[in-house]
């Protein structure tokens, strides 16, 4: 039944690619699928994490990215292609998800120049605790995030953050109160070192996702996240990418044997 479910919900997904610039409904999708409406929505959160219409949206800004570092193509006339009927809407949507305006993502070839932040990281009063150890797969020259976000999917400004440059253990102190996701994405290095850039912003990505956990006064939460190439039902990483160029050419710079560390990163730091 389990491969069934799948093979449907992949039915799904594609017509969602084949057709973001339509007015799609949960109707469309679960015809598609060959599932009731109510019995279709409910596998596709079980086996994605998120509703389908938040997925589907979720491809839509993932669309709008690619076409923004990879064609000429104006924002409203992008924001069309993707399926939005207002280049505001689609502008305000697009910075609140990715962390920058559709300009400047573009400007910046698709890359945000250093970690983002919450306006409020933590959270004094608390004394929770998180401990994450990070595994790769398919080890490789990597950069490495963690996020802390409210949502499944990573967009916007996580509240806690670390990049690292290898496999690893995170710890997050003094985390704010709430219920939260802890979401992981690798980024490879390898062709950085060149600094010519090319095709880095979209390139794919290895992910990892835990949650959702709830924080309290006294919480410690320890967990493993093994990082896998994103496959087709995991839903897109929105968060623009770090320059994994920056890293690069700071971490060639460093001397022989220096260990490499990630670093934490709150609003506070």
């Amino acid at each position: 039944m389990e491969d069934v479910s799948v093979r449907a919900v992949l039915r799904a997904v594609e017509v969602m690619h084949e057709r973001l610039g339509e007015q799609l409904t949960i109707d469309d999708l679960a015809g598609a699928a060959m599932f009731s409406k109510f019995h279709f929505t409910r596998i596709f959160q079980r086996l994605t994490g998120v509703p389908p219409g938040r997925f589907l949206s979720a491809l839509r800004l993932q669309r709008a990215k690619n076409l923004l570092v990879s064609t000429s193509m104006n924002v409203a006339d992008i924001s069309v292609q993707v399926g939005y009927s207002s280049v505001g809407t689609f502008s305000s949507r697009f910075s609140r998800s990715v962390g920058m305006s559709p300009t400047a993502y573009r400007r910046r070839a698709g890359f945000h120049a250093a970690t983002p932040t919450a306006v409020d990281g933590t959270d004094r009063r608390s004394n929770a605790r998180i401990s994450c150890r990070l595994r790769l797969l398919e080890p490789d020259n990597v950069v490495i995030f963690v996020g802390m976000f409210a949502h499944r999917i990573p967009e916007g400004r996580p509240v806690r953050c670390a990049v690292l440059s290898e496999p690893g253990q995170v710890v997050f102190n003094q985390v704010p109160f709430g219920t939260w996701h802890l979401l992981a994405q690798s980024v490879s290095l390898d062709g950085a070192y060149a600094g010519t850039g090319a095709g880095l912003a979209d390139r794919p990505v290895s992910v990892a996702a835990y949650g959702p956990f709830t924080v309290q006064a006294d919480s410690t939460i320890a967990t493993n996240l093994e990082l896998r190439p994103s496959q087709d039902l995991a839903p897109p990483v929105l968060l623009a990418l770090l320059d994994v160029r920056k890293y690069a050419m700071e971490w060639i710079s460093e001397a022989p044997g220096v260990t490499r560390l990630g670093y934490e990163r709150s609003a506070a730091a």
